[in-house]
Parts: structure tokens; C-alpha cells; sequence
């Protein structure tokens, strides 16, 4: 599905879109290089979750806090959530 905004921009930040779309550019419209722009800083916000959540996972290693890998990894996490909680 396609939605469409639209966005007030300074002279600044519209120029900055005209040098970066158009011939002679990696874009060819304002709507390709604003949509790469969000695409680009969404994926560095999971990546920043995802970097977190391992940094989460080494903090739990070092305080101990592991269970055995049985081969089953859907009953461990549930296992993991159980024991967790209480």
C-alpha cells in the first residue's frame, strides 16, 4: 500500500534534496532519495536494537544467568521465560 505526505522543508534542506535528485544523481525523483533516507535510518535503528540485545545476551553469560542448549531451542526459550520469571 502507498500513502503520501506532505512536508514542509527550509530552503536548506530543499536544495540539499535538489542537489541529490536528478540527473547526473543515484536518484532520479525527491520521493526515491527521501524514501532511501528513511529506509537507511530504519534499518540503523534495528540495528542499534539488535546490538543492544546482544550486548544483553553477553551481560547475561557473564552473570551467569544460562541454560544448557538442549537441541530444542523453541522449548529453551520457553524453559529460559519460565525459570525466568519467578
Amino acid at each position: 500500500m502507498s500513502s503520501s505526505i506532505n512536508l514542509s522543508l527550509t530552503d536548506e534542506l530543499r536544495q540539499f534534496i535538489d542537489r541529490n535528485t536528478g540527473d547526473g544523481t543515484l536518484y532520479a525523483t525527491p520521493s526515491e532519495f527521501l524514501r532511501s533516507l528513511l529506509r537507511e535510518k530504519k534499518e540503523r535503528q534495528e540495528a542499534a536494537e539488535l546490538r543492544m540485545s546482544i550486548i544483553e545476551g553477553y551481560h547475561d553469560a557473564i552473570i551467569g544467568r544460562v541454560i544448557r542448549f538442549s537441541g530444542d531451542l523453541r522449548n529453551d526459550m520457553q524453559q529460559f521465560g519460565t525459570s525466568n520469571r519467578k
